[in-house]
């Protein structure tokens, strides 16, 4: 998918209209939707669906396969939707964004729905809804060919969002994965499919974090309609001021990583929150900011950013290490996602090994959460490194939702 395109379909989008412009690959049939026209400006109001693709069982097994999730099989096919819906910005201005709508190929009508929140991204290109090579199209369809209606939004400005991808900025995160599963609600009506009231929520990294300010919105009644049903995170970097910003600068992460982490994080909350009036305030070297335009990959990235200790200005940096104002504001607020009390059942996910979001994060929230008088597991991935534990959980987690359904999605055996 070029950015060209992404262009034109958004213009598409902004005049209210049905787009159906990209044929699926030859090898994965795509079966088309019913059009659906939603001109309402209220947020979640379904703007566009696009099929994307129909897998077989088969076809199903052999993808996850590829994309290490080997257990379980699948249980049936799949077809997926490409969703543009309503939202808002970081100012609470309106917007579109794009999500993943992946559901089984069975009769059930009535599906329970799991809502997957992705992790790093800086191409615009990568998301689900663009991309069939990352993990996070596998995942949705993982959840689906179990039996689920897989959601998987992009969160603005990646995929057919408007706009610079605001990362780490849990308030839109939440925002956008709320109106998400509204469109969704939607798209699924108009293909003869209603959901179950209780969402599953999981997410991984960047996601992980985003996962439990999901959970909490559900449980705060942000749509009536919905409700939390269980909570997965895998990686969050919950604790941003304690451990995660801590870690990128004295040495603890893996140096790649936290330069990549520290670039991202440093230009995005810029348009947030205004760090520095120029990119020479906040960086030792000059070609930083122009990284993070949504047309290059986290490894692109990499190979032009210097090391941590040579990335940031001593003066910003220092600024970072002891944050006052309106960034120490911020970073409170984002660090808040593990201060409640689920009313559903919550296990999270992290590896020991884990040299980009330390482990200490998830410990941060399972003791943040005993405070708040929850009772979460902490499960231990071996020796899983960051960009593989969510294929390490996936297995787990979805015994976990099987568990906490009240009967486990039939399966449609027939599939193939």
């Amino acid at each position: 998918m070029t950015t060209k395109f992404v262009r034109s379909a958004l213009a598409t989008v902004c005049a209210g209209l049905v787009f159906t412009a990209v044929a699926a690959p030859a090898t994965i049939a795509a079966e088309s939707p019913p059009t659906v026209e939603h001109t309402a400006p209220g947020r979640g109001a379904l703007v566009a669906i696009e099929a994307v693709a129909t897998l077989g069982k088969k076809t199903l097994a052999a993808y996850l396969t590829d994309r290490g999730l080997t257990t379980p099989s699948p249980d049936q096919g799949v077809h997926a939707y490409r969703l543009i819906y309503r939202t808002v910005g970081p100012d609470g201005a309106a917007t579109t964004a794009s999500g993943l709508l992946v559901v089984p190929h069975n009769d059930n009508r009535v599906l329970q729905v799991v809502s997957y929140q992705h992790g790093t991204n800086s191409l615009k290109d990568g998301a689900a809804t663009v991309s069939d090579d990352r993990i996070d199209r596998a995942i949705a369809m993982f959840f689906a060919g179990a039996g689920y209606a897989a959601v998987a939004p992009d969160f603005l400005g990646l995929g057919y969002g408007a706009g610079p991808h605001p990362y780490l900025d849990v308030t839109s995160e939440t925002t956008a994965s709320v109106d998400m599963l509204r469109a969704a609600r939607t798209a699924l009506a108009s293909l003869g499919r209603t959901t179950r009231p209780d969402v599953l929520v999981t997410g991984f990294s960047q996601g992980g974090r985003t996962s439990m300010a999901l959970g909490r919105a559900l449980a705060e009644g942000a749509d009536p309609d919905f409700r939390l049903g269980a909570l997965a995170p895998v990686s969050g970097p919950f604790d941003l001021l304690g451990t995660q910003l801590p870690a990128a600068l004295d040495g603890r992460l893996e140096p790649h990583a936290a330069a990549f982490y520290l670039a991202y994080f440093t230009v995005a909350w810029n348009r947030l929150h205004h760090l520095y009036d120029t990119p020479a305030e906040a960086f030792a070297t000059p070609h930083v900011e122009p990284l993070f335009d949504g047309t290059h990959d986290d490894q692109e990235i990499v190979r032009q950013l210097p090391a941590p200790h040579d990335l940031l200005t001593p003066r910003f940096a220092e600024r970072l290490r002891h944050p006052t104002g309106p960034l120490a504001d911020a970073l409170r607020t984002g660090d808040s996602t593990c201060s409640w009390h689920p009313p559903a059942p919550i296990r999270i996910y992290a590896s020991p090994a884990d040299q980009e979001v330390p482990i200490t994060n998830s410990e941060h929230c399972r003791d943040t959460l005993h405070t708040h008088g929850a009772n979460p597991q902490l499960t231990i991935l071996g020796e899983a490194d960051h960009r593989t534990t969510p294929i390490a959980a996936l297995p787990d987690i979805l015994r976990f939702f099987h568990t906490t359904t009240r009967s486990t999605p039939p399966s449609d055996g027939s599939q193939n």
